[in-house]
């Protein structure tokens, strides 16, 4: 019995074939398969995550992430003899949870609790993988991640809408927002890239399960390179 059924393996590894194929498994993949033990992805809870910024001390609780089955698949490669493998999407991301925040943004002193929601349109991510090749006890191959890295991009947009910034004024709390989605794109260069961490390492994580529970030969049709 296939492990992920809603799998369509590639016969080779055309970038044609491999993005279709990617394309076609990330609404079920982010499903994770919990009786198998992997987790799912769309939503996900990030806990608590602090994130200490210049001067400033903001800590996220109970933050869900959606969005990633919506993901659009812009590049496969899968170099298999070089075990090697890149993975290029775009997705417009939304975290919602609660948040406090404690210190100074300019010359504001902020000391403020509330619901937090972050949007991010058309954040664009690449991912390298090497990759190795295992057996199980049982004899049946398997990828397996050696190592992995990334880069991305904001893209066209992050909003930030944090309640009650200050717990004294709705005033300040509007001015310190509007500051903050004006330079949307330096905040969030401070700010987002442990958030961004978080979600590619439990991604990550993610897919290690997956491969090894999900046996090579389900995942492409071209055997192992000796």
């Amino acid at each position: 019995m296939n492990q992920a059924d809603y799998i369509r393996p590639c016969n080779d590894t055309s970038r044609e074939c491999l993005i279709k194929s990617t394309q076609d498994a990330i609404p079920e993949f982010v499903k994770g398969l919990p009786q198998l033990g992997v987790p799912q992805l769309d939503p996900f809870t990030i806990d608590k995550l602090s994130i200490p910024l210049s001067g400033l001390k903001v800590t996220f609780y109970q933050g869900k992430v959606s969005g990633f089955r919506k993901c659009i698949v812009d590049n496969v490669i899968s170099e298999l003899e070089k075990r090697h493998f890149v993975l290029e999407f775009h997705c417009n991301l939304t975290i919602k949870g609660g948040y406090d925040a404690v210190g100074k943004v300019l010359l504001f002193p902020i000391n403020g609790e509330g619901d937090a929601k972050i949007k991010l349109t058309n954040l664009k991510m690449k991912v390298d993988i090497n990759t190795k090749y295992i057996k199980d006890d049982k004899g049946v191959n398997h990828f397996a991640i050696k190592n992995y890295k990334y880069t991305f991009d904001y893209g066209d947009k992050v909003t930030f809408d944090l309640q009650n910034l200050f717990k004294e004024s709705k005033e300040l709390s509007n001015t310190v927002l509007s500051f903050l989605n004006e330079n949307w794109r330096t905040v969030s260069e401070e700010f987002g890239k442990p958030i961004v961490d978080y979600a590619v390492e439990l991604a990550i994580k993610t897919i290690e399960k997956f491969f090894l529970v999900v046996p090579y030969e389900e995942l492409i049709n071209v055997p192992i390179p000796t």
